[in-house]
């Protein structure tokens, strides 16, 4: 697979509004019981009839702004739509390094906190939506059977996590070897370039790279790897496809029995890229699992970012599955 031997995709074309209102809610972590602030932004109006959509960003640790265009989903279908950014990064509450071991920052304290947020907030009936990370995290979530869960998507989301590390190889196997090394070796001065290079393949194909709204969040996760570095694993870790933190054993594949018409009633809505690093063997299993009705898509020119790679055909993809019945 050469994604340079492909058309780039169109990316991102539309301005979109600034958010309606912003804030912060109180959140007091389970495990300390220190009171953190996690931060929201919220386009349109949650006391409309309309179903809000809240998006979960990926990272761990990378904060929401590389997901700002799914708000044109507000625009176009008048659906509030709610980003917010996860405690340890972007504006919500950080927490140093020094002081929090990787155990403190478990997929149970996002659990928790998505939780505080939808009751703080007032939300009874919702849509998740998830990228990457955020798509582990509700596709966690949704287990739990909770009150008010309508539909769910997961975008460029694995299923479990080996499978992930292991189509992550075999992608790299693709590159040229010169970069193949430098990736393996994190005393290579070139690694940085080399990474850089993978992320052009799989991560986002928009040329130029990278487009403003990741580099805010990615310019963030630099500042700030706390919570990347404790579930991913550490600075020495080469690229995003090596896991090697606490959640290189995570996996739902077992579970997906338990999603069914009456825990997601709406459906589940699978996306991933062509070239995605999350492969087709990685989004399968809740196609053929889960036990709810389930709709899979794939965008040609994508691969780890379609909402900002083809942001128009994504909009379009997610405002239909959140307005129709599977």
């Amino acid at each position: 697979m050469d994604p340079t031997t492909y058309p780039p995709p169109p990316g991102q074309t539309r301005p979109y509004a600034p958010p309606t209102r912003s804030g912060t809610v109180r959140f007091r972590i389970p495990s300390t019981n220190e009171i953190a602030e996690t931060s929201y932004s919220i386009w349109g109006n949650l006391s409309s009839k309309k179903v809000p959509l809240i998006c979960v960003h990926g990272g761990p640790g990378i904060p929401h702004d590389y997901l700002l265009p799914i708000s044109l989903i507000s625009t176009d279908y008048t659906i509030p739509v709610v980003l917010y950014d996860q405690v340890g990064c972007g504006r919500s509450t950080r927490f140093p390094t020094h002081k929090y071991p990787p155990s403190f920052f478990t997929i149970d304290l996002f659990l928790a906190e998505l939780d505080n947020l939808i009751r703080s907030l007032g939300i009874t009936v919702y849509d998740l939506l998830g990228h990457s990370w955020g798509g582990m995290l509700i596709s966690s979530y949704a287990l739990t059977q909770p009150a008010g869960l309508r539909k769910l998507i997961l975008c460029s989301t694995p299923s479990d996590m080996r499978t992930f590390v292991q189509v992550g190889a075999e992608l790299r196997s693709f590159l040229p070897p010169g970069i193949q090394a430098s990736l393996s070796n994190p005393l290579n001065p070139e690694q940085t370039a080399a990474t850089m290079e993978l992320h052009r393949h799989h991560l986002c194909r928009v040329e130029p790279y990278f487009p403003v709204e990741l580099m805010t969040s990615l310019q963030s996760l630099a500042e700030n790897d706390t919570v990347h570095n404790a579930m991913n694993g550490g600075p020495s870790t080469p690229t995003s496809v090596d896991i090697t933190g606490s959640l290189k054993d995570w996996s739902v594949v077992s579970e997906l029995g338990l999603v069914t018409e009456k825990t997601v009633p709406g459906g589940v809505l699978l996306i991933n890229g062509y070239f995605d690093s999350t492969q087709d063997a990685c989004v399968l299993p809740w196609f053929v699992r889960a036990k709810a009705r389930v709709k899979w898509v794939q965008f040609a020119l994508s691969s780890s970012m379609p909402h900002l790679e083809e942001t128009d055909k994504f909009v379009k993809v997610v405002g239909r599955f959140l307005t129709t019945h599977l």
